[in-house]
């Protein structure tokens, strides 16, 4: 009898390959693969889930777009990573430029009393922490602790040299600590 043969779910290289051919099916399962951890990495870079929605829609598009870039042989999470954090870094900058007009379409994102309520809770309380560091430290925090990269990987998203993202990890576990008081924190 012949060995029954398990179909192997394509490799990320083919599928970009596949879908230069053509084949729009497989750019689709690449956003499946990659949609959740690209949107988190948006949303822990601008604290808004309309614009971290925003956000991952334009990095697939960009991805999509420039999909003749890629260089096989590449990880294509590094790839879509880097694009993600370009795009948001550009949607902060747009909003720093605009930071002294006013935009009554948007509410106040200051936690109000029912969330330091909940902030005893120990995930909520890391999250908070997390959320509270400045930009550069919470996104290589949210890459290493929360999406598993690599600090080669990071370095590559983030274009820093491998040095700089191994300090920003050190200085944001520190601040973490600070700001949580020292309490042991498990992240479930």
């Amino acid at each position: 009898m012949p060995p029954i043969q398990v179909s192997a779910e394509p490799q990320d290289g083919d599928l970009v390959a596949m879908t230069l051919r053509g084949d729009p099916e497989a750019f689709a399962t690449l956003v499946e693969r990659y949609d959740r951890a690209v949107y988190h990495l948006a949303y822990r870079t601008l604290h808004d889930v309309e614009e971290a929605r925003d956000a991952t829609q334009e990095a697939f598009f960009k991805a999509f777009r420039g999909l003749r870039t890629f260089r096989p042989g590449s990880k294509f999470s590094t790839w879509i990573f880097a694009i993600t954090y370009h795009a948001c870094c550009d949607r902060l900058n747009r909003r720093k430029r605009y930071a002294n007009e006013e935009f009554p379409e948007q509410a106040d994102t200051a936690p109000g009393p029912e969330q330091q309520v909940i902030a005893f809770d120990d995930r909520v309380r890391l999250r908070a922490a997390i959320d509270a560091l400045p930009e550069k430290y919470r996104t290589v925090i949210t890459l290493y602790h929360l999406q598993g990269r690599q600090y080669e990987e990071i370095a590559s998203v983030l274009g820093l040299p491998m040095g700089t993202v191994k300090t920003h990890l050190f200085r944001a576990k520190e601040q973490l600590r600070r700001l949580l008081g020292e309490t042991e924190v498990r992240e479930t």
